[in-house]
């Protein structure tokens, strides 16, 4: 007989903690009940509220049910930020390099990896296709084993088109000359091309063709090649590194963004044996290996983008606060164009992170009066303003004296999301898809407002409401966990008023 839904959520809540490490009474001292609970619950024979699963999700750091998805901030806003506050490490540096783990058939460590829900996403994937995946070091590390081969037809589709999953085919296709690959989720704004990834893999002699629901990727034989990328794409030039690493010999990759998360990538197959050329600049030559086989630990570098939102909830409070470890060299044009709106802040000296190579600084910001740049505000690929990092510019702008041109050019429906800061109070015109005119400065005020499906739009949602007089409501908050670890908590921590709800 098989198992009915009771015994399966029990069975998964034993996987889930044996994955962890965890007995069954370390469980049931975390959860304050007793192990004899635990045990029923295992086996399917005792009933589980919605609380408790919330709970249990919470200690094995995984959402049980769907429902805990559903969670809300209640943001009192109005509080000055003080104190300091450290950059975590970053999101796509994580995903990224999950990825490109399965290039070495030993086992690859990768310290310093966030609990957020895109990594969970991608841990997922990968153990839907028989790759062996698990949290170490108190949940702080995953050790990752890949397979002789991967199990392509295994694949979870539910969560590969949730997130970037094309990503997975530079390394896919050192597992096997055929395979699908369901199409890209991930943040909803707009057409998310995989042109620059396609392309660049038919240089190396690998075929892709477009489905109704997913890509057919398959070649005869890998070759090296010179690929001028179609765009200058971070994950298309991860992609192109990633299936250029295991081909013997030399292959060119031109117009590569040289942006965080690629030079991470590179870090990594660094560790592995693998010579690359040209790292830092936009011009890579990737001598690859046909075969690696090693056993390394490797560091996760800090996240400018996270380093970028406390900057933005530092000036739109008029707070004194100070951030940790941020990524400097990803950060100057960002620090350059706020100078010249008129904020006060200094550097401390230059450090490195743990990796060795990404340099560091702690960055002070001073209340300032905050003035509209004399012309737009728009992204480009680095060393430009960082994509993820120009909708922060929309709440600073609120909040500066004039009007400030925010030009969004590369997703056709981001800026539109934008607007949703006019439900506080802000003064935002959407002048076309992709530029956006604010009026500062705006008293903001509370609201409530439902999370858009992104990432960095729903981020600056919040950072306004700090900066709001009265409470606001910001629900469904799935898309900031995606990205931002514990940031309710981390924020109260540094004198914001956040209140987690559940299921409200």
């Amino acid at each position: 007989m098989p198992p009915n839904d009771q015994e399966k959520i029990g069975l998964f809540i034993k996987k889930l903690r044996e994955e962890r490490g965890m007995t069954q009474g370390e469980f049931a001292k975390s959860l304050k009940t007793s192990q004899s609970a635990v045990a029923r619950i295992e086996s399917g024979n005792q009933n589980v509220t919605i609380d408790q699963l919330m709970k249990m999700s919470d200690v094995l750091k995984h959402n049980i049910v769907s429902i805990h998805n559903a969670i809300d901030f209640k943001v009192e806003g109005g509080h000055k930020l003080s104190g300091s506050i450290k950059t975590n490490t970053s999101k796509n540096g994580a995903i990224n390099m999950m990825v490109a783990a399965l290039v070495n058939n030993g086992t690859t460590i990768l310290r310093d990896i966030p609990h957020i829900e895109e990594v969970h996403r991608y841990k997922e994937l990968l153990e839907s296709v028989g790759v062996k995946i698990k949290w170490i070091y108190d949940d702080t590390a995953l050790e990752i084993t890949p397979p002789k081969k991967l199990s392509f037809s295994k694949i979870d589709k539910a969560v590969a088109t949730q997130i970037r999953s094309f990503t997975f085919a530079g390394a896919f296709v050192h597992y096997g000359n055929h395979f699908t690959l369901p199409h890209s989720g991930g943040c909803k704004m707009g057409e998310r091309t995989v042109a620059s990834h396609k392309y660049a893999l038919e240089y190396l002699g690998i075929n892709v063709e477009t489905k109704e629901n997913h890509y057919d990727i398959s070649y005869r034989k890998l070759h090296t090649g010179t690929i001028p990328l179609y765009e200058s794409s971070d994950t298309g030039a991860i992609t192109a590194i990633l299936a250029a690493s295991r081909i013997e010999g030399k292959t060119t990759i031109m117009f590569a963004p040289p942006n965080y998360q690629v030079q991470d990538v590179c870090f990594l197959l660094e560790s592995f044996g693998i010579v690359i050329e040209g790292i830092g600049t936009t011009t890579l030559i990737v001598h690859g290996k046909k075969d690696i086989d090693v056993n390394i630990e490797h560091y996760n570098s800090e996240d400018p983008i996270e380093s970028m939102f406390f900057i933005a909830a530092g000036i739109v409070t008029k707070s004194k606060l100070t951030i940790t470890r941020a990524p400097i060299t990803f950060l100057t044009l960002e620090l350059e164009k706020l100078k010249r709106m008129g904020l006060r802040f200094t550097l401390s000296k230059l450090y490195f992170a743990k990796n060795g190579r990404t340099s560091l600084v702690d960055i002070t910001i001073f209340p300032s009066k905050i003035i509209a740049p004399t012309d737009k505000i728009h992204a480009q690929p680095f060393p430009g303003i960082n994509n993820d990092n120009l909708p922060f510019f929309v709440p600073i702008s609120c909040i500066a004296s004039g009007q400030t041109l925010i030009h969004d050019w590369t997703w056709e429906n981001r800026a539109i999301y934008f607007t949703e800061l006019n439900r506080l109070g802000a003064d935002i015109k959407l002048l076309d898809p992709h530029r956006a005119l604010v009026t500062g400065v705006t008293k903001l005020r509370g609201a409530q407002i439902v999370s858009p499906p992104a990432l960095r739009p729903t981020a600056i949602i919040l950072i306004a409401m700090l900066g709001a007089s009265g409470t606001s409501l910001l629900r469904n908050v799935y898309s900031i966990k995606r990205g931002y670890a514990d940031i309710a908590e981390r924020l109260n921590a540094i004198g914001a008023k956040i209140t987690v709800l559940r299921g409200v």
